[in-house]
């Protein structure tokens, strides 16, 4: 939904890491966990959903690990937060469900526009610009 969890905040802080490196470097899964201060296992589901959607490319074996799989420039906070939160609506309404209510809701349409303005914001924002500022 709205309310972004702790998953989504790990998933934002690894890829994140990745973004910050040399282009190309290959990063661990244990790497990235220990800087990002997040708990592996948990991590390296995300890092699962990521490679699914081509967020990331992952190898195997000796040196294998996670680098991005388009420059950071490329990736949106949108695409990452969706990545493991799934598509964001303020409102169970908005995926279809209908409503206990029969007729029309009168906030139908202003839930819609907070989706809108939602999307339309984390769209404006990719991981490189985040990479590059350190405030944080």
């Amino acid at each position: 939904m709205m309310e972004l969890t702790r998953k989504g905040e790990y998933a934002i802080r690894g890829i994140i890491y990745l973004a910050q490196q040399p282009p190309g470097r290959v990063s661990l899964i244990s790497e990235i966990a220990a800087a990002a201060e997040v708990p592996q296992t948990f991590l390296a589901k995300i890092f699962q959903s990521f490679a699914k959607l081509g967020l990331v490319t992952s190898s195997r074996g000796t040196g294998g690990g996670f680098v991005l799989a388009r420059p950071a420039s490329a990736i949106t906070l949108r695409e990452v937060v969706e990545a493991v939160e799934g598509p964001i609506v303020p409102n169970r309404c908005l995926l279809g469900n209908p409503c206990d209510r029969g007729g029309t809701c009168q906030v139908h349409g202003i839930w819609k526009q907070v989706q809108t303005e939602v999307v339309h914001i984390l769209d404006g924002v990719t991981i490189e610009t985040l990479a590059r500022s350190r405030s944080g």
